[in-house]
């Protein structure tokens, strides 16, 4: 169990007087679906960049569904056109608020591609049409809701809202963007999984609070022109000196950790004194982060000043555990951002009761026969968790959902898989996916309370796995058997990614997965082979991946199957040299991988990856005295140079790879040698260039971000798609 709990369970709250209506089939989309279920207006309606599916991975559902089971009559206007604002008075007036999210996306990353093309399909629309939805969705949406209802209040959310609640790096416009909550307009955000603020928020406004007086919510930001009454503040640079940034003190000390000494004199606390005092028994200390909050550099300092803004980014994530986080408090002009602390976890309980609503688990019937694809891929999936503490600084899932894992219990997804069974349209018999974040981190915890509960580390698995992190797979074990024993269920595969080096820790875990729940290819994630780039992804080296790969063989062999492993690298991220590609590419070739799919590195908002990123410098670690400049690759010509690498074996890409390789002084890999990475010119070369080629006549790009994707040579056709980082 864990020692981070809310002071109120989820479902504690008493009803809301609307309860009386009941259930909704489907939570309405219209006037007339309204006039149905006898309502003559909403409490709450739900504006979404997503097409409407009432799905437990779906976003819009979830809290919509959470909402309904407090007593609100819930609306949802999905996908509205946002040229004006009369598609978002379709549902009329809400009597509460509106909430705003653009989706399970971020609405730029679903738009553009990392070289910043236009996409032209949308996974989360019906017929996988594009463009039905803006850029900079829930700004958009927060704008057309203001021209419409001057005075309702406007909630934002969702995985766009929550990774821009800070003054943060845009990849798109290459520059620092104010926060969102300045240019939606809006009252408040809701940043992480938003059950649990949101359902206070609405109880709070139903009960006759105005905004103004909403802002100490957990999980939350709103703009404020001086700290809450009651808060003392500190300057981050007593935490975090500017050119001499201090380590991280010891999470696992006393329960003062993190906390500087200057935050002890301004709580009255002497510590010369204290540990002088001859008494056997002292009073439990005061928690320096208690209704603490940390000023950060103004947004016109980190906008023009990149030290400050890796400042102000490392600050951030220090303060993503629930346990011990401080508020943080940014300058804006004449106004400030006050972020409170993240919200407590879901227990076990919660989640099943969020993923135990009646979910009708297909699209609105609106839709017909339109086919969503981002349906289609998880109608057969089940969620088990969520959270992933393994820090990953690319991956937007520490800043969204936590590191903290939230799993439901063995008997709630049984159930979900028996509804799977009964009630999807022309299931036969697979579930595609048991997993979340990741495969292995179902139940995972850190043994130690104290720890848990005051620990600032960035990972819990690198450098190395934490010794009071647990990594008994059982749970998942137990888990896995009792759910291919389901009747009427054939395979469950496991298409989530898996995190080797902790499966490698019991290799029991890899004898089940390997032996009942491959179909053929297992997807893994080595993300790189060179250590300068994996020390900036805090990610293992390729020792743990030859050590799965061997387990992995191992078992497929004893099993009597035939199953190949399918690597997944990043291309052209904050670390790596163009020596490493090669290097990885040399490691590809000797491996027999033939490269099918590249995308390069996607700087998403708030990434510590995006931070190095923009600024060049190593904000993962001490930068007292510190010259390191971080190699990054940017530019067109450097991030196609990178994966034209990668493709090494299209001969499209081999007249920069040669210039590039002698550029380099490493024109020895240029013959027909096994050693050599591409061919001499040839006098059919010309006949091939093209091929391969996408649109501009580049290589095709895959439709998600971050990931390569590969097929072993000689062997089996591709398999499915790339994966999407972004936590929903």
């Amino acid at each position: 169990m864990s020692s981070l709990k809310a002071e109120r369970a989820l479902f504690s709250y008493p009803k809301y007087w609307a309860e009386c209506y009941g259930t909704a089939p489907f939570l309405p989309t219209t006037r007339e679906e309204m006039d149905a279920l006898g309502w003559d207006s909403c409490d709450i309606i739900i504006i979404s960049g997503d097409a409407y599916v009432d799905h437990p991975s779906f976003g819009m559902a979830v809290i919509g569904r959470v909402l309904e089971a407090q007593g609100f009559r819930v609306g949802i206007i999905a996908q509205p056109d946002w040229q004006s604002k009369d598609a978002f008075m379709a549902l009329g007036k809400p009597n509460l608020f509106f909430g705003v999210t653009a989706g399970n996306m971020d609405s730029m990353i679903n738009r553009y591609t990392a070289e910043k093309r236009m996409r032209h399909d949308d996974a989360y629309t019906p017929g996988n049409v594009g463009g039905k939805r803006p850029d900079r969705a829930v700004m958009i949406y927060s704008q057309r809701l203001r021209e419409a209802y001057k005075g309702v209040p406007i909630v934002i959310g969702g995985i766009e809202a929550s990774l821009r609640r800070i003054a943060h790096y845009d990849y798109w416009q290459e520059k620092v963007r104010r926060s969102i909550l300045f240019d939606s307009k809006a009252d408040i955000l809701i940043y992480g999984n938003a059950e649990r603020p949101l359902v206070e928020v609405a109880h709070r406004i139903a009960a006759g609070e105005t905004m103004d007086t909403i802002q100490d919510i957990r999980g939350t930001a709103v703009i404020r022109k001086e700290p809450i009454p009651g808060w003392r503040g500190s300057d981050s640079t007593a935490i975090d000196k500017i050119g001499k940034i201090d380590p991280i003190p010891n999470p696992y000390g006393a329960d003062d950790v993190g906390c500087s000494k200057s935050e002890f004199k301004q709580a009255g606390i002497d510590l010369k004194a204290e540990a002088a005092k001859p008494i056997t028994i002292q009073p439990a200390r005061p928690k320096p982060w208690e209704k603490t909050y940390v000023k950060l550099p103004a947004f016109e300092q980190v906008s023009v000043n990149k030290p400050l803004y890796a400042h102000a980014s490392r600050i951030l994530h220090q303060e993503t555990n629930p346990g011990c986080a401080r508020a943080l408090f940014q300058r804006h002009g004449d106004r400030y951002i006050w972020v409170n602390p993240p919200a407590f976890p879901l227990e076990t309980h919660e989640m099943d009761d969020v993923f135990g609503l009646p979910y009708q688990r297909i699209p609105h019937p609106s839709y017909g026969d339109a086919k969503i694809p981002a349906y289609d891929m998880i109608k057969t999936s089940v969620n088990i968790m969520r959270g992933c503490f393994g820090g990953c600084s690319f991956c937007s899932i520490t800043e969204h959902e936590g590191r903290i894992i939230q799993s439901r219990s063995q008997e709630s997804i049984i159930d979900e898989i028996e509804q799977i069974r009964d009630k999807v349209p022309g299931f036969t018999g697979v579930i595609s996916d048991l997993g979340g974040p990741t495969a292995n981190m179902y139940k995972l915890r850190c043994t130690s309370k104290k720890a848990e509960s005051t620990c600032r580390r960035l990972s819990c698995v690198y450098p190395d796995i934490c010794k009071h992190m647990d990594t008994d797979h059982t749970p998942t074990i137990d888990l896995y058997k009792k759910a291919r024993e389901v009747k009427g269920i054939k395979k469950i595969l496991i298409a989530s990614g898996v995190r080797y080096d902790l499966a490698v820790q019991d290799p029991r875990y890899v004898k089940e997965l390997v032996t009942h729940h491959v179909g053929g290819y297992l997807k893994i994630a080595p993300e790189h082979t060179e250590d300068g780039p994996l020390s900036k992804m805090m990610k293992p080296g390729m020792g743990a991946y030859d050590q799965f790969k061997e387990l992995f063989d191992k078992y497929s062999k004893e099993a009597g199957k035939k199953q190949y492993l399918i690597p997944y690298f990043i291309s052209a991220h904050p670390g790596t040299k163009d020596e490493d590609m090669v290097n990885m590419a040399l490691w590809l070739k000797s491996n027999d991988f033939k490269l099918d799919q590249v995308q390069n590195f996607y700087p998403s908002p708030m990434a510590n990856a995006t931070t190095i990123y923009h600024t060049e410098m190593n904000s993962l670690r001490n930068i007292k005295n510190n010259k390191e400049q971080v190699p990054v690759p940017k530019g067109a010509r450097q991030r196609r140079l990178h994966k034209a690498i990668l493709r090494y074996h299209d001969p499209s890409g081999w007249p920069m790879i040669r210039e590039a390789l002698r550029s380099m002084g490493k024109a020895n890999l240029i013959g027909k040698g096994p050693n050599c990475l591409v061919p001499e010119e040839g006098r059919d070369e010309k006949a091939h260039k093209g091929a391969g080629k996408g649109r501009g006549g580049r290589p095709a790009l895959t439709r998600h971000t971050g990931f390569s994707q590969f097929k072993k040579a000689n062997t089996k056709p591709k398999v499915g798609g790339n994966r999407q980082r972004a936590a929903r």
